[in-house]
């Protein structure tokens, strides 16, 4: 627990004196005041995490990290769990969604094997190595050959548990020796949303069944197959809800306990974290529920189609940027919301003032503002 413990220790909160700067800032460019919501909102946000008036992207990392999970043999997925391993090496081939996405918006993606249950080889991704059969983009941070099914005890160890969330902080530290500017969490792994439905179910005490999705489109009798299943295992295992390592132990997978180490870290060194769907928030929240402050770092990039997820965003104060009915995972909403947050701040960066410009900036009565700004922060994009 030493390492965690002292990334813990070191999260600071975000400099709330810049938001106030950054406003009157916003408030001086050629615009109607609050008239770009929630770009306002994420502008503000963003140079607050980083203390830098005039953020830049100029590096940005999408951690996408893959584990199996045992409870896949209670037939909770519509896939095999051969599939985990086949996606990784899409990955790293860069062929599937995450890839054409992170692409799309300039950053690039670290695919970590944290618990996939067989040898990833490296002869199977080619087109991404150096010619020392190492991929570029690869990490390997195997805690176990996939969990243990948590329909019958706990998923892992706690000793397990602390290495796979001190593995996502080694992952990030080795990049940030890259350059990080701003980062996002995605995910791979046949079963988790089960993992992450048991997750947020034992952490909020909500039924199962209200936090519950079809995941990878499961039929009506496989569904009443993993609600039965995630009851069981909560009551087998009865993971402590003021514990979050404990609930990690019990009901979550080591790629789960990676994303909960890539947000600690990302709040530890100051780097805005863009969330992807329901696995990799329920990563987020187990760091927000080891610390409290790491909620002012987080970015939520969409609100899955699963049931769980918008509870979980609930829990952490968090509203989602867009609503795709996305359910694939990987990073790619992620993507989506690194995009946004980069118009964010170029807008702040890039818009003339009205002194710049020489406009006139008579404005509205400040009653009518403050309406506007309200009205910004109850809707989405």
């Amino acid at each position: 627990m030493e390492k965690l413990d002292s990334i813990i220790k070191n999260i600071e909160p975000i400099d709330k004196a810049l938001l106030e700067e950054t406003q009157r800032r916003l408030d001086s460019l050629t615009k109607p005041k609050a008239s770009l919501g929630r770009l306002e909102e994420l502008a503000k946000q963003i140079v607050s995490i980083t203390r830098q008036q005039e953020p830049e992207f100029k590096n940005k990392v999408i951690f996408t990290m893959a584990g199996d999970h045992g409870v896949a043999e209670e037939g909770v997925s519509a896939f095999p769990r051969e599939v985990t391993p086949q996606m990784v090496y899409n990955f790293l081939n860069g062929g599937a969604a995450i890839n054409v996405l992170a692409r799309h918006v300039g950053a690039r993606v670290v695919v970590v094997d944290m618990g996939v249950a067989e040898k990833v080889q490296s002869a199977k991704f080619p087109s991404t190595s150096l010619g020392t059969g190492k991929a570029q983009n690869f990490k390997d941070k195997k805690v176990g050959f996939g969990t243990k099914n948590m329909a019958k005890g706990p998923a892992m160890t706690r000793e397990q548990a602390i290495r796979s969330v001190n593995a996502g902080i080694e992952v990030f530290e080795e990049e940030l020796k890259a350059g990080i500017d701003i980062a996002g969490i995605g995910d791979m792994g046949i079963a988790n949303t089960t993992s992450s439905s048991a997750i947020i179910a034992a952490l909020s005490g909500e039924e199962p069944r209200n936090v519950t999705g079809r995941g990878t489109g499961i039929d009506a009798a496989s569904f009443e197959k993993k609600v039965g299943v995630i009851k069981k295992a909560l009551a087998i295992n009865r993971p402590d809800s003021k514990d979050p390592i404990d609930v990690l132990t019990k009901v979550g997978g080591f790629e789960i306990g990676g994303l909960c180490g890539v947000t600690l870290a990302a709040a530890r060194y100051k780097i805005p974290l863009v969330l992807d769907g329901f696995i990799a928030t329920a990563g987020a929240l187990l760091a927000c529920e080891l610390c409290s402050t790491v909620k002012e770092y987080l970015i939520a990039s969409h609100n899955s189609v699963e049931r769980g997820h918008i509870v979980m965003l609930g829990r952490m104060g968090l509203r989602p940027l867009l609503n795709l009915d996305l359910r694939l995972g990987e990073g790619t909403g992620a993507a989506l919301g690194i995009s946004i947050c980069e118009a964010s701040v170029k807008m702040l960066t890039q818009m003339a003032t009205f002194e710049s410009a020489g406009v006139s900036d008579k404005t509205v009565p400040d009653r009518h503002c403050e309406e506007s700004r309200k009205a910004g922060r109850r809707s989405n994009l």
